[in-house]
């Protein structure tokens, strides 16, 4: 259900109420806060991200070591998909989100199929399979070029409570589409299915714009756009002239690391 805090009253319970949850355990002398590196939607995945917390402990209690602290977390978060993986201790002036240097997404597709039932099962939510099986590969490259540097993404970003006070303007220092393995790939390669990944890599991406950015390449793949295209819609600077229905889902999308 997304990264975020979600208030009491919604059905839906983002990671951030697990984990804080978990760290009431730990039995602080005052409720404990994640403040989370990257904000990922409802639906996408994070295979590392990164959250700093302050933990106050009772008078004369020892400060968690990393190994404990690890422990501690993993074994309240059992129920739930969620893992600790490392924990550092760090200076005051550490901010999870503002010290990050870069942040990596992945986005997988898969190639291939003609109908959703083609997916293979273990893949369901863990990729996108755009309609009509195969896309053009090189002009999908040839686009993602217009991506690269410092521009302004206007275009590519959904509005919400943010943007009038965040700069749309975004440097990209990484766009690279590339085939992959799938998770049991050498079980169905025999049936024509292909995956691909798309990595994006900057310092801060606006609200949605990595999902806008696959999906106009998707677009360009499909023929609905050309390479050209693309450099069009970044100087329009404008959200209402992302083509309709181009977004791609969040089911692909994947965070891959968090640069300090």
């Amino acid at each position: 259900s997304g990264v975020m805090e979600t208030s009491n009253d919604q059905s839906m319970v983002g990671v951030q109420n697990y984990l804080q949850k978990a760290a009431q355990n730990l039995k602080p002398i005052v409720p404990i806060k994640f403040y989370i590196s990257s904000r990922t939607d409802t639906g996408v995945h994070a295979l590392c991200n990164s959250a700093h917390l302050d933990i106050q402990r009772a008078p004369g209690k020892p400060a968690f070591d990393e190994k404990q602290l690890i422990y501690s977390l993993n074994y309240h978060l059992r129920p739930e998909p969620i893992r600790i993986l490392n924990a550092h201790r760090v200076a005051n002036s550490f901010h999870a989100r503002f010290s990050a240097l870069s942040r990596t997404y992945v986005y997988r597709l898969l190639m291939g199929c003609t109908h959703h039932s083609e997916i293979p099962v273990f893949e369901r939510d863990l990729c996108w399979a755009p309609v009509g099986g195969h896309l053009n590969v090189p002009a999908m490259q040839d686009a993602a070029q217009f991506l690269l540097g410092t521009h302004d993404f206007s275009t590519f970003r959904s509005l919400n409570s943010e943007t009038p006070f965040q700069s749309p303007i975004r440097t990209i220092l990484q766009v690279d589409i590339r085939p992959s393995s799938g998770f049991l790939s050498h079980h169905y390669e025999h049936r024509g299915l292909e995956f691909w990944e798309l990595k994006f890599r900057s310092r801060s991406f606006l609200y949605r714009q990595v999902r806008r950015m696959v999906g106009a390449l998707v677009a360009v793949g499909q023929g609905k756009l050309a390479p050209h295209h693309i450099k069009e819609l970044l100087e329009i600077k404008d959200s209402r002239a992302f083509p309709s229905n181009a977004m791609a889902p969040p089911s692909g999308l994947f965070l891959k690391s968090v640069e300090y």
